[in-house]
């Protein structure tokens, strides 16, 4: 027997970097992938002192005119202009 529940959650997170002008969600985790220039940690790192952590309410206010990129997006009661890739890190429910 499999628990279906744990498995459809999981399939839910998405990263915060493909949602759309208005989305509203809850950070589930940070997961920065190998492929940056920029050493995994220290983008979590940075990541977590803007705010962007585990539980924080999240809502993407605006996106740039080129390729939608930078977004602004609202963490708590805090709004940070952030890349989309820096946000592919995010993953949000």
């Amino acid at each position: 027997m499999t628990d279906h529940g744990a498995s459809a959650a999981a399939e839910e997170r998405t990263p915060l970097g493909l949602a759309q002008r208005g989305f509203c969600g809850r950070i589930e985790a940070i997961a920065v992938a190998a492929d940056s220039t920029v050493p995994a940690s220290e983008i979590e790192q940075r990541l977590i002192e803007l705010g962007f952590v585990e539980g924080a309410r999240v809502e993407i206010l605006h996106e740039g005119p080129i390729g939608r990129d930078p977004i602004a997006v609202r963490v708590n009661d805090t709004t940070i202009a952030l890349r989309r890739r820096e946000a592919m890190a995010i993953l949000v429910v």
